[in-house]
């Protein structure tokens, strides 16, 4: 069984001996099943840089010419020094 305090102390927890009891024992399921992955015989696969296979489907990162400033600001019920004006948030 996995000793708790260890862990408590690392994450500043206080547990009490029955949540220690509990904990203890996920842990070591989880120990457990990582140790089952640990010995997978790995040599020779590469890392994976992602799970999905193929391309990507976003379009490319092409720079196109954007509204100019003066024509967004013309909709603005209210503006000030190039800038939207709204009401404070914060007073």
């Amino acid at each position: 069984m996995v000793d708790m305090k260890h862990y408590e102390h690392m994450v500043m927890l206080e547990l009490s001996d029955d949540e220690r009891m509990q904990l203890s024992k996920r842990l070591d399921t989880l120990i457990e099943s990582f140790s089952a992955l640990e010995q997978i015989d790995t040599d020779g696969v590469l890392p994976l840089v992602s799970v999905v296979d193929g391309q990507s489907i976003l379009r490319e990162d092409v720079a196109v010419k954007m509204i100019s400033r003066d024509a967004l600001l013309s909709n603005a019920p209210e503006q000030y020094d190039g800038y939207f004006q709204v009401p404070g948030a914060i007073e």
